[in-house]
């Protein structure tokens, strides 16, 4: 897939969204155009009072991680990522990496009530230009303080031009100053498809969150967006990757389309959804469009918040056992109807959704780790994907013991009183509140 030559930008002004178009090439524009952009906005603000409002709106995206994805330097060029991925997180392999999470602005049209930045809110508002977002960029990583960007905006104008401005971002970054960092450009439902495919050429990952898990909860909450627009969205990214990935095929050096795929959001406890329809809708876009990571985020009440919200807002230990019931769709095999019943359509918080699962199914176990499949093992409380693996590989040579899933670090606690190993048999399976524990070690693993 080749880049455009150009992209067409209803760039506008705020009187009204067609009243001038632009083109997006490669050379650099106007020095007076970001100014004009900017128009109707304040002017006086500093470029740190900009971050800091910023940068603080932007904290509620929960959906960037470390991401895999591989961007070599180029000669003259600036940076590279370097494959873990770019985050205030931890990576698998332990090493803290860093990037400028911000939002273009938090102005936006619509009026999603969870959130903080809706039109009807008083935050203060802030504005950036694209070049100040790049000069930001390029300052931070010059200095070492971060290896990427990641950049989402309030909807301004219209998605159309929001998506115009973000691309602009990474335009700049990438063909005026060669910049091989990592970007995560978040893409706003119902744009057009020829934007968000110009997007992707752009940046290493893009996120279109699906907000709330059902369409009812969009129409409570947020009236503007619809589940087809967003999935519409999602499509298009799906399919320009699919497109991307065909090109390698036949293409010596094609041109890379979000190598690092998409992730999508979901807000936890602003409506009354069951974890069941969570995961439902979490599983069927893990199905249809190729998703890498759908994150879960605990709503948290904030000043003047609308009364049609919850009071309080789900426990962080909640949303933990969502993305523990992800990690058992995503690598263990289960399916999203298998982790909830209909008495319980909600997720025990006291203890984890594979042991919940094991506790309701005791004709499944013991399991003998020394003859049974990979799928049986992968079901086993205490067992993980990787132990599993390494515990196949070790029964080629020799009966498994007691002391060998000790030394794979296996939960025992959890996994004796289920499986058979050679020296071994289960022990009785106590109540399921014996296994229960508090929120501090809960949330440490």
């Amino acid at each position: 897939m080749a880049p455009p030559a150009a992209v067409v930008l209803h760039a506008g002004s705020i009187g009204g969204p067609d009243s001038h178009r632009r083109t997006a090439a490669v050379e650099a524009e106007k020095p007076d155009q970001d100014e004009q952009e900017n128009a109707g906005y304040p002017s006086h603000m500093s470029t740190a009072d900009k971050l800091r409002i910023l940068a603080d709106g932007a904290k509620y995206d929960a959906s960037c991680a470390s991401s895999g994805a591989v961007r070599h330097s180029v000669p003259g060029g600036l940076g590279n990522s370097d494959g873990n991925g770019i985050c205030h997180t931890y990576t698998p392999d332990g090493r803290c990496v860093s990037l400028l999470k911000i939002l273009l602005t938090n102005y936006c049209i619509y009026d999603c009530q969870y959130c903080v930045n809706r039109v009807s809110s008083d935050a203060p508002r802030a504005r950036f230009t694209p070049r100040e977002v790049v000069d930001l960029t390029l300052e931070f990583y010059r200095r070492n303080f971060i290896e990427g960007l990641f950049l989402s905006s309030g909807i301004i104008q219209s998605p159309d031009y929001t998506t115009e401005q973000l691309i602009e971002v990474a335009r700049r970054l990438r063909q005026d100053h060669k910049f091989g960092g990592y970007i995560h450009l978040k893409m706003i439902p119902g744009a057009r498809p020829e934007l968000i495919k110009a997007a992707g050429l752009y940046a290493d990952r893009v996120s279109v969150n699906i907000e709330l898990p059902t369409q009812a909860d969009l129409t409570r909450l947020a009236p503007e967006k619809t589940r087809v627009a967003i999935e519409g969205t999602m499509a298009v990214v799906k399919t320009a990757s699919d497109e991307s990935d065909e090109d390698r095929k036949k293409m010596r050096r094609p041109q890379p389309f979000a190598p690092a795929g998409q992730t999508t959001q979901m807000v936890v406890g602003a409506t009354p959804s069951t974890d069941a329809q969570i995961l439902t809708t979490a599983s069927q876009l893990y199905e249809m469009h190729r998703l890498r990571r759908v994150y879960y985020t605990a709503f948290s009440p904030f000043p003047h918040a609308p009364g049609n919200l919850g009071s309080v807002g789900d426990s962080r230990r909640r949303e933990h056992r969502l993305y523990q019931a992800d990690w058992l769709i995503r690598h263990y095999e289960f399916s999203a109807a298998e982790l909830t019943t209909v008495a319980e359509p909600n997720l025990p918080e006291n203890i984890s959704p594979k042991l919940a699962w094991a506790l309701r199914h005791p004709e499944a176990f013991p399991v003998d780790v020394n003859i049974s499949p990979r799928e049986h093992l992968l079901r086993v409380p205490g067992l993980g994907y990787r132990s599993v693996d390494r515990l196949l590989r070790i029964r080629r040579h020799h009966a498994v013991s007691t002391a060998d899933l000790v030394r794979l670090r296996v939960r025992m606690a959890e996994a004796r009183h289920f499986v058979i190993t050679a020296d071994s048999r289960p022990l009785p399976i106590p109540p399921g509140r014996a296994f229960a524990q508090p929120e501090q070690q809960v949330l440490a693993w």
